[in-house]
């Protein structure tokens, strides 16, 4: 177990988690024009932006988005990032607490975050910040547990070394606790996402979790071990793959109604 805040559970892993997690399919911009109306120009809410994964697909849209990023060097990563974008607005806030204006947001959306929110107070928050019909998006990249023996292989490796994996990974949240969050009517959509990584990629991706014992760790070197073997024994043609389902929650939070 470890005790640290979910605000600083990154700090020490930004450039693996900049360099080796996954994107978001353009497919979400699809979903969204398509089922909420996001044809023009948008101002966008983006909770816990972290190093920008999310925003990038907004900002090359040419929407608006704030980056909302409590952690100092997730969002220095991102400010570095997303410099290009002239629409990107970095903001120092949390999900409860964005300091962004009254009924400004057309589009609050957090993606990969959602679970490491305070909901109730978060709920309020996202309330008061959206203009009047404006419309909530939660999104996940969920890896696919049991899709090829490889990830089978790399659950097992998470569920014997993690340090709290169990504890803190997102599919905790459940689509009842996401009902409950918007109140009201909600849409489920899904894409197919997928990586492939080397073993040093592989590795890289292994430690932009957070769950993930680092150096000097007692877990640290027996794990690496386990990864290797798991990679050699499952590797096609040098690499491997990460296939997920990209889940996607969009609604309006109903007025009068709390988490």
């Amino acid at each position: 177990m470890t005790d640290r805040q979910p605000t600083e559970r990154f700090s020490d892993r930004v450039e693996d988690y900049l360099r080796y997690r996954p994107d978001y399919p353009r497919g979400v911009l699809d979903i969204l024009q398509h089922d909420a109306g996001l044809c023009g120009p948008a101002t966008i809410a983006d909770i816990g932006s972290g190093t920008g994964l999310s925003a990038r697909l907004f900002l090359e849209a040419g929407h608006t988005v704030f980056g909302v990023e409590p952690n100092a060097a997730m969002r220095s990563a991102g400010e570095r990032c997303l410099a290009l974008f002239p629409k990107f607005r970095s903001v120092d806030g949390t999900a409860e607490a964005t300091t962004l204006p009254d009924a400004s947001i057309d589009y609050v959306v957090a993606a990969q975050a959602f679970h490491w929110f305070e909901p109730a107070a978060a709920r309020r928050e996202f309330a008061r910040i959206l203009k009047p019909g404006g419309w909530c998006v939660l999104l996940w990249n969920t890896r696919r547990l049991n899709a090829s023996p490889f990830l089978r292989g790399y659950e097992a490796l998470l569920l014997e070394f993690g340090t709290d994996y169990q504890q803190v990974r997102h599919e905790n949240i459940d689509a009842a606790e996401v009902a409950r969050f918007f109140g009201g009517p909600i849409q489920r959509r899904e894409l197919s996402h997928f990586q492939s990584f080397d073993l040093v990629g592989l590795k890289g991706r292994l430690a932009s979790s957070s769950y993930a014992p680092q150096p000097g760790h007692p877990y640290y070197e027996p794990m690496i071990s386990e990864l290797e073997r798991v990679f050699s024994t499952h590797a096609e043609n040098g690499v491997v793959r990460f296939e997920y389902d990209t889940e996607i929650y969009l609604g309006r939070l109903t007025s009068g109604k709390s988490a």
